[in-house]
């Protein structure tokens, strides 16, 4: 992985970030590099949920973007409920 690739990985996991916050119910105060931290590990999890029934072939699926913001909205509630 290139320094191409780790940018982009900075840019979808702030988006998936980005976008988990938006759908999750109530305020959630995150900076820039945390909500991409946020998209970046939900976009792990979503992809080890979706591995759970079928491999990926490594092209995009909209059913992985799915999988990516629900992965950083379970990685929000985790944040929110346990770091309290």
């Amino acid at each position: 992985m290139g320094i191409m690739g780790i940018i982009w990985m900075i840019i979808v996991g702030f988006i998936v970030g980005v976008l988990a916050r938006f759908f999750y119910p109530g305020a959630v105060h995150l900076g820039f590099w945390m909500t991409a931290l946020l998209g970046i590990g939900g976009s792990l999890i979503g992809g080890v949920i979706g591995s759970l029934w079928r491999p990926s072939d490594g092209k995009f699926q909209p059913a992985g973007l799915i999988l990516s913001i629900l992965g950083a909205m379970i990685l929000i509630w985790a944040y929110l409920n346990l770091m309290r």
